[in-house]
């Protein structure tokens, strides 16, 4: 089962008055929806909120959510923060079963710079996709994806098959698009540049 616990309260009051309501009492408002089920305004104590929140497997992961002595298992698909303070002040939870298939945004890292060539040239990532949109079971969601840039020069490009996804994981997009690029820096591209026009004005004054 998930790991994080929050414990819920039923918000009586809906709406923008509702949710300032719930923060005035101390708690982060949020909504439950989902399945079959009409979807179900909530609370949670703000700080049993921070502290799950904190833990970093919140956001996108399986939760458990109890009502009383009821529990389910949720997928924390959304969450809000203030601006200013970074204070948590909204969140959605979706309804899902341990073992149901689900789509869900995991986040892309990347590790061994030290050992791309086209790092060491200089040359830099561009990352493109942050995430990447997967299809997995709910009780089954990689934390991340993680990407071993060895060996790669710039003008390679890294794109969503290329990554070794854990059984039973599969990427939830049509195409196999383009995850991030190794890109010349704009220093080398500037000498690049100008190599290239000085073997042009070479050419021309011999013709």
């Amino acid at each position: 089962m998930a790991e994080i616990i929050l414990n819920v309260e039923v918000r009586e009051r809906t709406g923008t008055g509702g949710a300032r309501e719930a923060r005035r009492s101390g708690m982060v408002p949020g909504v439950l929806y989902g399945g079959s089920k009409a979807p179900v305004a909530i609370a949670v104590k703000s700080n049993e909120f921070r502290k799950a929140l904190y833990t970093g497997k919140l956001l996108g992961h399986l939760v458990t959510l109890k009502y009383g002595k009821e529990s389910q298992p949720v997928i924390a698909k959304a969450i809000d923060m203030h601006p200013v303070t970074d204070e948590p002040v909204h969140f959605d939870l979706y309804r899902v079963d341990e073992h149901q298939k689900i789509k869900i945004a995991v986040p892309v890292h990347f590790k061994n710079h030290e050992a791309s060539p086209g790092l060491k040239k200089g040359g830099t990532i561009n990352v493109v996709r942050h995430e990447i949109e997967l299809s997995c079971a709910a009780d089954a969601i990689p934390e991340e994806l993680v990407f071993d840039l060895t060996g790669l020069d710039i003008g390679d490009t890294i794109r969503i098959s290329a990554f070794e996804l854990p059984k039973g994981v599969q990427a939830a997009m049509d195409r196999d698009v383009v995850v991030a690029t190794i890109a010349g820096s704009s220093a080398s591209a500037s000498a690049d540049a100008a190599a290239d026009d000085e073997a042009a004005s070479a050419a021309s004054t011999t013709e």
